[in-house]
């Protein structure tokens, strides 16, 4: 059994492999050692982080709506990028599903706009 067509594929995990065990023995050992209570306590998206209670906290719904519109428009893409390579060589089947799919996709984001997850304040 020989693992020729599997040389090139092993040969990169290989690599990827070294350069992150490079790139964290570097960054250790070049890297400055000041720490401060700033650097070492938890960072939530530019804000203070608040205390939380001892048997956990309700979360801001924000949170929720902002994951999810970054799924639906990460699907989205995932999506709309074949079909915009391919676009010449599908009938219009394709067309429909396609403008189906945006309907679809504009329905969640008229939820997560109508919720209020597009206000940032």
């Amino acid at each position: 059994m020989t693992l020729s067509p599997y040389a090139p594929i092993i040969g990169l995990f290989a690599l990827a492999a070294g350069f992150a065990l490079f790139s964290i023995a570097s960054a250790r050992l070049a890297g400055p050692r000041r720490y401060n209570k700033a650097k070492l306590e938890a960072y939530e998206c530019g804000i203070e982080p608040s205390p939380q209670p001892v048997g956990g906290g309700r979360f801001p719904i924000k949170f929720y709506l902002t994951a999810m519109l970054f799924i639906v428009f990460d699907i989205e893409i995932i999506f709309l990028y074949p079909w915009a390579v391919s676009f010449d060589a599908l009938p219009i089947f394709g067309f429909v599903e396609m403008v189906l799919f945006i309907v679809a996709v504009f329905v969640a984001y008229a939820y997560v706009w109508r919720r209020g997850g597009l206000d940032w304040d």
